[in-house]
């Protein structure tokens, strides 16, 4: 069994290997779409919007209601993509780890 001066380095470690997964999430793109790619959203791992890119095609007054759905599509399916990269950030990180069984860092 570890000394309580291991646990205390092991958990400093992870808590460095913690803050390092966090600034890469910020690196990670991805990209969510909707309407078959007219609407595209560009963000981070960690959720921060980068762009937006609209087909020419829904520019038209009489499609707004479409285009506003399209949009909040796009952005909820970059969200999923960008927890789903993070969450693989997050195993890659604690594969090396040794933690009690059942215990989870906060994602």
């Amino acid at each position: 069994m570890p000394s309580l001066d291991e646990i205390m380095k092991m958990a400093e470690a992870a808590q460095q290997q913690l803050a390092q997964a966090q600034e890469n999430l910020d690196k990670v793109e991805v990209e969510g779409a909707s309407g078959g790619g007219l609407v595209k959203i560009r963000a981070t791992a960690k959720g921060r919007i980068l762009g937006v890119s609209i087909d020419d095609s829904l520019l038209v007054p009489a499609e707004k209601s479409m285009l506003e759905d399209l949009i909040a599509a796009a952005i909820n399916d970059a969200r999923a993509k960008a927890d789903a990269a993070a969450g693989d950030q997050m195993q890659a990180m604690t594969a090396g780890m040794q933690l009690p069984p059942g215990f989870k860092l906060p994602f």
